[in-house]
């Protein structure tokens, strides 16, 4: 186990399992309430979803026509993201583009749904459009203006845990989960990278590896990983993100980052967040998606390609399956998970599992969400822990800055201190 703080010798109050953006946010809001916290992470921080997603900052125009409160619930966190985070966070805008070919009504309706849950969305002619993006194809024929934005995630999680440290959190690297004790019906104990330590709550951030910690509390948390490419390509000739005006599909976004794009992305399901193929068609395919926005990608050198595995809870995952074949008339195998705990739908988008109906109190899953509403997950939860620890305290995430977020070197500093190396921003930050 490496320690980035050895001074403490009392056991925690809080346990914090997984050391992405939710982990990590659930740490800083919880020290700022007063409780004693030792985040653990099996591997370096942002290792996970977190460090090998595209890094947008997400304005809820994506989802506005499907899922009206996600939206809402990302454009308020994309403001306060951009007020706390400074240089985590890259302001360049975004732009949904409709095709000759793409449906117009469709984008009709997400300009429609961006406007009525509160998203700055401005139709532009595909002029102005192609003054921003240059290379942009000559078939775009609608345009729509909204403020998304691009995260640097590993900056913005090593931010997190300083912060966090700062009010005497213990950040434990190389620190795995292996046993937890439950005695009369609650979590008491836990053991991670070989130290045991004394609990009154753990919160099991571990994204898609969710399932697995679970198991050593002896409940079952049912997920639904799916596995998603990233092509990093040559092409620095876009200044805002891109997103195609269309139902979500395989290579739909390009996302700028420093003299490169990131290209994204596919969504596979898999057995295994840990061992799942790779296939080399998958890059093929979102490289030649993406070009059907901006044809230079076609020609642009391959510079680097990641995968990430989102943590989509299976339950969840099996009601908005159920919704959109009700919808649509389509037939669907929905299932019913098998998934325990009580489930708090705090938006579609993320779920709350209080375990305390499985026979553990004190024990609580998060699972599914956006890097973009971390810190809405995070205070869901540190909500939720304090109720139980009879801790009185509001939540200040949103009005406090993260530690270093003006100094881009001091974050960077950290990136490395806290081995939070992430593909996708490898090249903002020079930590590789």
């Amino acid at each position: 186990m490496t320690a980035t703080d050895t001074s403490h010798d009392e056991d925690p109050t809080v346990l914090v399992v997984g050391g992405g953006a939710t982990g990590t946010g659930v740490a800083r809001d919880l020290t700022m309430r007063g409780v004693s916290v030792v985040l653990a992470e099996r591997g370096g921080l942002s290792a996970g979803a977190t460090g090998r997603s595209h890094g947008v900052l997400h304005s809820g125009a994506r989802y506005a026509e499907a899922d009206r409160g996600g939206a809402r619930e990302c454009i308020e966190e994309n403001a306060i993201v951009r007020e706390i985070a400074g240089a985590c966070v890259a302001d360049t805008g975004g732009l949904f583009v409709s095709l000759a070919d793409d449906d117009a009504d469709y984008f009709a309706e997400k300009r429609d749904a961006c406007r009525a849950v509160g998203i700055d969305a401005e139709e532009i002619d595909p002029a102005v459009a192609r003054d921003a993006v240059p290379g942009l194809a000559e078939d775009v024929e609608r345009v729509m203006r909204v403020p998304d934005g691009v995260v640097y995630p590993s900056r913005l999680v090593a931010a997190t845990a300083a912060d966090a440290r700062e009010r005497d959190a213990r950040i434990e690297t190389d620190a795995p989960l292996t046993d937890l004790t439950v005695e009369d019906g609650a979590v008491t104990r836990a053991t991670v990278g070989g130290e045991e330590l004394a609990v009154d709550a753990v919160v099991n951030a571990a994204g898609a590896w969710a399932g697995e910690c679970a198991a050593l509390a002896g409940v079952e948390v049912d997920m639904r990983p799916t596995a998603g490419v990233m092509v990093g390509v040559d092409h620095d000739g876009v200044g805002p993100v891109l997103n195609r005006a269309r139902s979500p599909a395989d290579g739909d976004i390009a996302v700028p980052h420093a003299g490169r794009t990131v290209l994204g992305t596919t969504s596979v399901a898999v057995d295994d967040p840990d061992g799942y193929e790779r296939s080399e068609a998958a890059v093929e395919r979102v490289v030649a998606e993406c070009a059907e926005m901006v044809p230079g990608f076609l020609d642009a050198a391959v510079l680097d390609t990641y995968w990430g595995v989102r943590p989509l809870y299976a339950p969840a995952e099996s009601r908005r399956d159920a919704v959109a074949a009700e919808e649509t008339g389509t037939p669907t195998e929905t299932g019913t998970g098998t998934g325990t705990g009580e489930a708090r739908g705090i938006s579609r988008d993320f779920t709350l599992l209080d375990h305390e109906v499985d026979g553990v109190a004190g024990f609580y899953s998060i699972v599914g969400g956006k890097l973009t509403t971390h810190r809405a997950m995070a205070a869901a939860v540190a909500d939720r822990v304090c109720d139980r620890l009879g801790v009185d305290a509001d939540c200040r995430t949103a009005e406090e800055r993260l530690a270093a977020a003006g100094d881009p070197e001091r974050l960077d500093r950290l990136v490395a201190e806290f081995d939070a190396r992430s593909p996708a921003d490898a090249d903002v930050t020079g930590v590789e």
